[in-house]
């Protein structure tokens, strides 16, 4: 079932039954669907599955919520404009039943795949009428009852009251409805007594007896009306052909090659063609006799399509038949028919794959059924359904072989045009499609690069938070290792030279890049550099109890990177403390992530009070270290700014393994 009939359901049941009831309905049946988009396909089980578990939350029978839907989706169908087309089929509630078959045909064009079912109006009176459903599914004669009497309320002023008189298949669905047995398909045959006031629609009824003009008409000649509509079938009471269009029994012979085509004439109607519309329709005189407004769709059964042999049909003398001429000629149509099948199987040497063949294209036929009285037959008025010129050629017709009136030749054209138009849209949206995508590829390039800047300045957990409108605030750490590196020995401030500046940035933008190639997140985290001056931490924003010997590891590496360099004179410093900080996001034009505390202050003091080309360790850090097998030197007391005398240490190397 597409999703709109679904969404009626969803929407009706929270607005009557609250939201609650419908989230324990959904997971009662287990509906995987939060949403239900209209042109979606969905389990048909789900409309009673639906219906039992309402019963099940509620109280009520599953009837009762089986005739609930089918209420609701005629008020919800409003939404999309189809009650205009309701209103429009007629001005009395019996146009509509005439017209249901009708309507379900033209929804066609906009749910392709709709399985709508069949229904027909049988009998008409004062008091009401009798419709008689057909359909492949079971359980949902209740949901069509509910639309009925729906449609009579909203649009006809109608209260109407709804009773079955027979059933044939209709079985209850929902969770705990019976398993089917057998693996053909259930028919589902429903005949409804509607009671309502029809007496208006009875007494203006058009065409119950003759008009006093029409008796005066003299007869019309039987071949002048074939003429006319070339395409038409005249039927007797025991629904065989007795007279037939000349393109009708053309295009048959063309599609049959080896039959007699004598045979069409007097061959009963579903010998040679298969009933598409109304579905499980009996084709017999009673039944048909009623169906006065209802289009039937009928499918040409057929053998081939063989144009050889359809040539050697209509030249064969069928006047002066002779059965072993017959026998002759129904050879060469086999054999014309096979060759044209290994014809048909043929490679296309362009492209490698085979061709495309329109061999057997579906001939479809569409109209009405007239009852004349004056031959006491039912005339079969019908056009073959074509819709552009690709259709027409594939089954073998062309534009003079449709009713020279009416609108089927324009149709046709006005449908080849439309697929040209549609061809070119199709080009366009390509086109625009491509264009799409290149700038899709396009912002996500600069969406990462943008991402990696913003990485590069505020961490990556903060980032997310912030992006997601979570306040930055700040946060405070326990614990944390923070090291300073100071590049030396790569500019002299008396210098003017431009070049010398030059030379100076290049250098140290080489060796922060170095630097940047060591730190290993999440275990160390790059602050910022200032000057000459490269920052960074570990156990921030990413806790980490290692978070000194992690710092000091990375002191080490960038010892022997920044030696690797082999840049004559210059030489790094390198300051480590441990301790608390705070650290938040500052700014809103270039935000950036900093810390703040004593320990920042100190291990930027143990940066500046060191050596070239040595680790400089506050003794918070060199006790940590020392405990884990860390080589560490006292280097005494140093005097430091702001602090006093204080015992630091040198850190030598790693732990031996």
């Amino acid at each position: 079932m597409y999703g709109m009939l679904y969404e009626s359901v969803a929407f009706y049941v929270q607005k009557e039954y609250g939201q609650e009831v419908w989230k324990r309905v959904c997971h009662i049946v287990d509906c995987k669907h939060s949403s239900f988009k209209t042109h979606q396909i969905y389990p048909d089980k789900l409309m009673p599955d639906f219906a039992a578990a309402l019963a099940a939350c509620t109280g009520e029978t599953f009837d009762y919520f089986m005739n609930f839907f089918g209420k609701c989706f005629v008020r919800f169908f409003s939404n999309f404009g189809y009650d205009k087309m309701i209103r429009s089929t007629g001005r009395y509630y019996c146009d509509f039943l005439q017209s249901i078959d009708n309507i379900h045909l033209q929804m066609r064009f906009t749910y392709p795949k709709m399985k709508s079912p069949s229904m027909q109006l049988t009998h008409i009176d004062n008091d009401g009428a009798v419709i008689v459903y057909r359909s492949g599914r079971t359980g949902m004669s209740k949901y069509l009852m509910g639309q009925m009497a729906e449609v009579a309320k909203e649009f006809y002023g109608l209260d109407i009251k709804a009773y079955v008189l027979e059933s044939q298949n209709d079985i209850a669905g929902g969770t705990a409805g019976p398993i089917k047995l057998s693996d053909t398909p259930l028919t589902v045959i429903v005949k409804y007594r509607l009671d309502f006031d029809n007496r208006d629609y009875m007494a203006k009824r058009v065409n119950v007896t003759a008009h006093p003009s029409h008796l005066s008409l003299p007869p019309i000649n039987m071949s002048v009306f074939l003429d006319l509509f070339p395409f038409t079938i005249v039927l007797d009471h025991d629904m065989c052909i007795t007279h037939a269009g000349e393109k009708i029994v053309e295009t048959w012979i063309l599609h049959n090659p080896g039959k007699n085509p004598k045979s069409f004439i007097g061959s009963h109607v579903m010998d040679l063609f298969e009933c598409r519309r109304p579905k499980g329709t009996k084709i017999e005189w009673d039944t048909l006799i009623q169906m006065r407004t209802v289009l039937f769709e009928f499918e040409l059964l057929r053998t081939g399509r063989n144009k050889a042999a359809y040539d050697a049909a209509m030249k064969m003398d069928f006047e002066n038949f002779d059965e072993m001429e017959f026998s002759e000629a129904s050879a060469t149509m086999r054999r014309s028919e096979e060759e044209n099948e290994e014809n048909e199987d043929e490679i296309d040497e362009a492209t490698g794959e085979r061709k495309e063949s329109h061999f057997f294209k579906s001939i479809l036929i569409k109209g009405q059924m007239f009852y004349m009285k004056d031959l006491d037959s039912l005339i079969f008025l019908c056009s073959p359904l074509i819709e552009n010129l690709d259709e027409l050629h594939g089954i073998g017709l062309y534009i003079n072989d449709l009713n020279p009136h009416g609108l089927s030749r324009e149709l046709v054209m006005a449908g080849w045009q439309h697929c040209s138009k549609l061809e070119i849209m199709f080009e366009k949206e390509e086109m625009r499609s491509d264009e799409l995508e290149k700038s899709l590829d396009l912002a996500d390039s600069w969406k990462k690069q943008g991402d990696e800047l913003l990485y590069s300045m505020i961490p990556r957990p903060i980032a997310e938070r912030m992006r997601n409108g979570e306040e930055a605030t700040c946060q405070s750490f326990d614990e944390v290792s923070v090291i300073f590196i100071e590049v030396m020995n790569i500019y002299n401030g008396d210098s003017n030279k431009l070049e010398d500046a030059m030379l100076a940035v290049t250098t140290l933008n080489k060796v922060f890049t170095a630097i940047d190639e060591e730190i290993i997140s999440p275990f160390v985290y790059k602050v910022e550099t200032v000057g000459m001056v490269y920052m960074a931490v570990s156990g921030a924003p990413d806790v980490n109890p290692l978070h000194a010997e992690h710092a000091c590891d990375l002191a080490l590496r960038l010892i022997k990177k920044v030696k690797a360099l082999q840049i004559p004179d210059l030489s790094i410093r390198i300051g480590i403390n441990s301790g608390p900080v705070v650290a938040g996001v500052v700014g809103l034009k270039v935000p950036r992530y900093c810390l703040f505390g004593d320990t920042v202050n100190t291990a930027s003091r143990m940066e500046s009070t060191s050596e070239p080309f040595k680790i400089h360790l506050s003794f918070n850090t060199a006790k940590k270290v020392r405990e884990v097998g860390y080589k560490v030197v006292s280097r005494g007391h140093v005097k430091v700014k702001g602090k006093g005398e204080m015992e630091t240490f040198w850190l030598v190397d790693t732990p031996k393994e």
